[in-house]
C-alpha cells in the first residue's frame, strides 16, 4: 500500500499549482465582482478563459480515468489543490460536481446516441447538466422512497412529480437533467426505479425556486422543480428499465472521494489562513501566535486533515484496486471524516479570525457553509454511519474475550 504520489500525478499536481497561483486565485475578486452585478445565476465570462487555460495547459476532464489516463489515487492529488478555491477551480478544469458525476453516468451506462447528445458536449464544457433525485416530501437518503413517477406510454415515459437540491439547473448553460423515478412500484425494492434523461426545454417542468446554502446562492443553482405530465422519449432511459438504483450506486463511489478532497483543499486553505492570522494578530500583548489556546488550534487542524487524507487515500486506492463494492465501507467513511473534519478546521479559523471570519472579506464563511453542507449532500451523516455500522457488525474478530 503505497500512497505516494506517481511521477505522472506529481506532474500534473504541479501543473495545476501553476494554474491556481497565476490564474484561478488572481481571479476570484474578478468572479466576486462580476456576480455582485449580474443576475447571482448568470455565467461569469472569467470562467471560459480559464477553462480555456486549462484545456491549453492539458488540465482538462482528469476525473474521468478513461480520457486523462489518471487512477482515482493519481487525480485525488489534484481534486484537494482544486478545493483551495471550490468555486472556481472544478469548473475552470471541467470537473464539477454534478457536471462530473452525470459525466462518469453517461460514460457508463449511456447508448452511443445518448452519449453524442449529450456526454460529448459536457466533456468540451459546452454545456452543463443536473441531477434530480432528492425530493422535499420524503427522505431521499434512502431512494428507495422517491415518489416521482415514471409511467410508460407507447414509446414515451411521463414525469410527475416534484424534486429539490437539483444543482445546476438555474444555470443558463444546463440543458439536460438525469431525473430518478419509479418505474414499477411492484417491482422488488431495489428494481422500482429507473433514471432518465430530460432535456432542459422539455414543456411541463417549472423551476419553482433556487434554494439557497445558509444565504449563499451558488452561480449554478439548487432548485425546486415541479414536472407535470412531462413526456420524455422511452430511448432516453439510461441503462435499462429498473437500473436506477444500480445506477445511482456506480454514481457515487469515485465523486465522494472528490467531493472528499476539495474538502481537504478547504481545510488547508483556512489552516493556512489561521496561521497568518495569528503571526499577525496581536492581543493582550503578543501575536495570537504565542498565545497557548491558538496553537493547540493549529496543531489539531495539522493532525486532523492529515489523518482524513491518508482515509481519502486508502480509499481511493481501494476503488482502483478493487472496484467501488471493494471499498463500500471506506466510501462511507470518508463521506463522514472530509467534511466533519473541514466544518473543525474552519470553525477553528473562525475562531482565530474573529468578526471577520465570519464576514465576507475572506473565504471562510462560504467554506464553512458549503462543508456543513456536504454533511447532507449525498446523503446525510447519520445514513453513512450506519452503512458503516452494518458492515462493522458483521466483521469478523480473530478473537472477542
Amino acid at each position: 500500500m503505497d500512497f505516494a504520489l506517481s511521477p505522472r500525478s506529481e506532474e500534473v499536481c504541479a501543473r495545476m499549482w501553476e494554474f491556481m497561483r497565476e490564474e484561478v486565485f488572481p481571479a476570484e475578486k474578478e468572479y466576486e465582482r462580476w456576480r455582485a452585478d449580474h443576475d447571482p445565476h448568470a455565467h461569469p465570462p472569467v470562467l471560459e478563459r480559464l477553462k480555456a487555460s486549462a484545456k491549453g495547459r492539458n488540465l482538462w476532464n482528469l476525473f474521468l480515468p478513461e480520457m486523462s489516463g489518471l487512477s482515482n489515487l493519481e487525480y485525488a492529488g489534484v481534486a484537494e489543490i482544486s478545493g483551495w478555491s471550490p468555486v472556481i477551480a472544478p469548473e475552470a478544469i471541467n470537473c464539477q460536481a454534478p457536471d462530473s458525476g452525470n459525466m462518469e453516468t453517461l460514460h457508463l451506462f449511456a447508448t452511443p446516441e445518448q452519449k453524442k447528445q449529450w456526454l460529448e458536449p459536457l466533456l468540451s464544457g459546452e454545456i452543463r447538466s443536473s441531477f434530480a433525485m432528492t425530493e422535499p416530501d420524503v427522505a431521499s437518503s434512502d431512494a428507495t422512497n422517491i415518489t416521482t413517477e415514471m409511467v410508460r406510454d407507447g414509446d414515451d415515459y411521463v414525469i410527475n412529480g416534484r424534486k429539490w437540491w437539483v444543482s445546476g439547473a438555474a444555470d443558463e448553460r444546463c440543458r439536460v437533467l438525469i431525473v430518478m423515478g419509479k418505474t414499477d412500484p411492484k417491482a422488488e425494492t431495489h428494481r422500482q426505479q429507473s433514471m432518465i434523461l430530460v432535456p432542459r426545454d422539455t414543456p411541463g417542468m417549472t423551476i419553482e425556486r433556487h434554494v439557497p446554502i445558509f444565504g449563499y446562492q451558488d452561480q449554478h443553482g439548487h432548485s425546486e422543480i415541479v414536472f407535470r405530465n412531462v413526456r420524455v422519449s422511452a430511448s432516453n432511459m439510461l441503462a435499462a428499465q429498473g437500473d436506477g438504483f444500480m445506477v445511482a450506486q456506480a454514481r457515487l463511489g469515485p465523486g465522494r472521494v472528490h467531493h472528499a478532497m476539495r474538502a481537504i483543499g478547504m481545510a488547508e486553505r483556512a489552516l493556512g489562513l489561521m496561521v497568518d492570522r495569528a503571526k499577525s494578530r496581536v492581543a493582550f500583548g503578543k501575536h495570537l501566535s504565542d498565545q497557548g489556546v491558538v496553537r493547540e488550534l493549529i496543531a489539531q487542524s495539522r493532525i486532523d486533515i492529515d489523518q482524513v487524507r491518508l482515509l481519502v487515500y486508502m480509499t481511493a486506492w481501494l476503488i482502483d484496486k478493487d472496484g467501488a463494492k471493494g471499498a463500500r465501507t471506506e466510501i462511507a467513511a470518508i463521506k463522514v471524516a472530509a467534511p466533519a473534519m473541514a466544518v473543525a478546521v474552519i470553525d477553528r479559523a473562525i475562531e482565530v479570525f474573529g468578526g471577520a471570519g465570519v464576514s465576507d472579506d475572506t473565504p471562510l464563511a462560504y467554506f464553512y457553509a458549503w462543508a456543513r453542507s456536504l454533511r447532507i449532500v449525498d446523503g446525510p451523516d447519520a445514513v453513512h454511519r450506519r452503512s458503516i455500522a452494518n458492515e462493522e457488525l458483521k466483521r469478523k474478530r480473530p478473537f472477542v474475550g
